[in-house]
């Protein structure tokens, strides 16, 4: 089997969990703040914060910004449901956003959703690629409303000679273990320039507390641990070398894919970096991604779909009124088929997967 995804694990990595084991020092200790400083410098930001997801991070960022009840975020609806989740949890209502044809928010349908209520957007840069930043910051600046970057996917991003997490007021970033950085487990990041946001996230992923008895908010826990903080370390270090090997990947992908022209590869935005988190390609409908996925399946090749129900149509949101006609988020859950994409994927597999497809269309 061809595994859609597979963590990078060294032995530096296995020794730094034992290292940490041995210390006796778990939650919040000096792994967790070496990982927040050496993460912050590299995304570009004065701070970062741990947290216990990105789940989290998404919420916490929101909160400490602050959401006053009917309060609108714009959020796109091709993307993992966390991100509404960590939208919701923090009081604000999600406005579902189509999207581009890079899989991002759509700047133009976006500014139609803003209302007198919208206060925020929540941007995705899904798959590994930047969200159009610049067309999405002139909205923003023109309606007097923040940006919060879901970056989730997309470590190492860039948006010109930015990297992604450093532009909106705050960076939200997971390490679940199928990400181009993981901590073996989940785990998460928010990042900001603004010192009361950190100081707001700080305060509410460890029960609101001050000192170790003092409670000065309502808080909760979700907090990290130097076990995975220990991973991340090691993984933080290697990630432009993860992110080097996933391009090489996409380019062959991209040149073996030109020859067959019923599968419409993943484009990069102009003047950004993609990181490719997912290699997701296009069929020409349903019924033939489908009939790719099995085909693929039977002969050892393991795929994903990212996602098959575009979150305004999801049955968590039925509550919520009748959804919005979102043709482009729409279609992207109907005929998108992701394929292995992970840093340890080897030439000859990369190509075994590329020969399977063309054996699909020739049949």
């Amino acid at each position: 089997m061809i595994p859609l995804s597979r963590a990078t694990v060294t032995p530096e990595m296995k020794q730094a969990m034992l290292d940490v084991v041995d210390s006796g020092r778990f939650i919040l200790g000096p792994e967790t703040q070496a990982f927040e400083k050496e993460f912050a410098a590299y995304i570009g930001t004065r701070h970062a914060i741990a947290v216990s997801q990105g789940t989290a991070a998404i919420q916490l960022s929101l909160q400490a910004i602050g959401i006053e009840p009917g309060g609108e975020v714009l959020v796109p609806a091709m993307t993992a449901f966390p991100t509404i989740e960590g939208v919701i949890h923090a009081g604000a209502t999600p406005v579902f956003v189509d999207n581009d044809r890079f899989g991002a928010m759509d700047p133009a349908d976006a500014a139609r959703r803003i209302t007198r209520r919208t206060v925020g957007m929540v941007p995705v840069h899904l798959y590994g690629g930047a969200a159009d930043l610049g067309a999405l910051r002139a909205l923003a600046a023109r309606h007097n409303i923040w940006i919060v970057e879901d970056c989730c996917q997309a470590h190492g991003a860039r948006w010109g000679d930015r990297t992604v997490g450093s532009i909106g007021r705050a960076g939200c970033f997971s390490f679940y273990p199928s990400k181009n950085l993981t901590v073996f487990g989940d785990g998460g990041m928010v990042t900001t320039d603004e010192p009361e946001i950190d100081r707001k996230v700080r305060l509410l992923r460890d029960h609101g507390r001050s000192d170790k008895y003092t409670h000065v908010a309502v808080g909760y826990n979700l907090r990290f641990n130097d076990v995975q903080a220990a991973v991340g370390r090691r993984q933080l270090a290697l990630l432009e070398s993860f992110v080097a090997r996933r391009r090489e990947i996409a380019s062959r992908y991209d040149s073996a894919f030109s020859k067959i022209p019923r599968v419409a590869v993943p484009i990069e935005r102009a003047g950004t970096r993609m990181v490719y988190h997912l290699y997701p390609v296009r069929l020409a409908d349903q019924a033939t991604r489908d009939a790719l996925q099995g085909h693929l399946k039977a002969r050892g090749v393991e795929t994903g779909i990212h996602y098959p129900i575009a979150n305004h149509l999801q049955p968590a949101m039925a509550d919520r009124g009748a959804p919005p006609s979102l043709p482009e988020s729409e279609s992207l859950a109907k005929t998108s088929l992701s394929l292995p994409m992970f840093p340890g994927l080897s030439d000859r597999d990369a190509d075994t997967v590329v020969a399977e497809v063309a054996r699909f269309f020739q049949a």
